[in-house]
């Protein structure tokens, strides 16, 4: 039996999509799924030359809760994920890539939290599959909570395991697709919100592209450090969080997963 008491608070969940055409409806389905369903879907394509406009149709033509938008031109994640917040009905905001996936308990679970410990933004741990869908061995695990200092070190917060309340967004927004937007963002909230509370459990499950922007370890360092000056820290505090965050996340997130054969 569910934990989670009286009634339930709407949740938005923004999913930005490009060329998605192959994953697309795994993700939304993922969604369909959820044990907590009281949700809104806000799927907006940012300018696709493939077939994933037919297919998101197709699904929010079936689910009054799934809302379709388009961009005219690409205008990158960061300002389609803002788009999506502005149009989002609900207190709460969680974010879907559309290429990752969501075990069905995820939103029950952080709603259980959030209502238990007062918690104004959730993470979850992540399971990994490839491309193909096939799993890796080993979960990314995360703490109880995490504050702005232990996030300057190592960022444990995946963009698609977060749930957020939807009042940060009203000074906050996402910014600069060259650098890591996400982190950015949830380093901006840890500076107004004491606190994020994790769920030590794989309640996402993050696709591992080849084509993912921290896949040129060069270009991560650059990204990185940018997030660093973006929220305030000067070139000395950047650089040492930078190359501190980068080896933390090589270590705990990527050396021990391995595919299962």
């Amino acid at each position: 039996m569910s934990e989670f008491p009286k009634g339930k608070k709407l949740v938005s969940i923004i999913m930005p999509a490009y060329n998605c055409e192959k994953f697309v409806d795994k993700a939304i389905n993922s969604v369909l799924s959820q044990t907590y369903n009281n949700w809104e879907l806000i799927v907006i394509d940012d300018a696709s030359k493939d077939n994933t406009v037919s297919i998101v149709e197709e699904f929010s033509d079936l689910d009054n809760r799934i809302h379709f938008y388009k961009n005219e031109e690409n205008k990158g994640v960061s300002a389609t994920r803002n788009r999506g917040i502005s149009i989002a009905k609900g207190e709460w905001i969680a974010f879907l890539d559309s290429d990752d996936l969501w075990d069905s308990s995820k939103l029950e679970k952080q709603m259980i939290v959030a209502e238990r410990c007062d918690a104004k933004f959730l993470f979850t741990g992540s399971s990994f599959i490839n491309e193909e869908g096939n799993s890796y061995k080993g979960v990314f695990e995360v703490p109880s909570k995490v504050s702005y200092k232990s996030l300057r070190n190592h960022n444990v917060i995946s963009c698609s395991s977060v749930l957020i309340s939807k009042l940060f967004f009203s000074n906050i927004k996402m910014e600069d697709d060259s650098m890591h937007e996400d982190y950015a963002v949830w380093l901006k909230v840890l500076k107004i919100e004491k606190f994020a509370y994790g769920i030590n459990e794989p309640l996402l499950i993050y696709r591992i592209s080849r084509s993912s922007k921290s896949g040129n370890k060069i270009k991560t360092l650059r990204m990185t450090y940018k997030v660093f000056r973006f929220v305030g820290e000067n070139k000395v505090n950047s650089i040492y969080f930078t190359f501190r965050h980068v080896l933390s996340s090589v270590l705990k997130k990527y050396i021990k997963i391995k595919l299962v054969k």
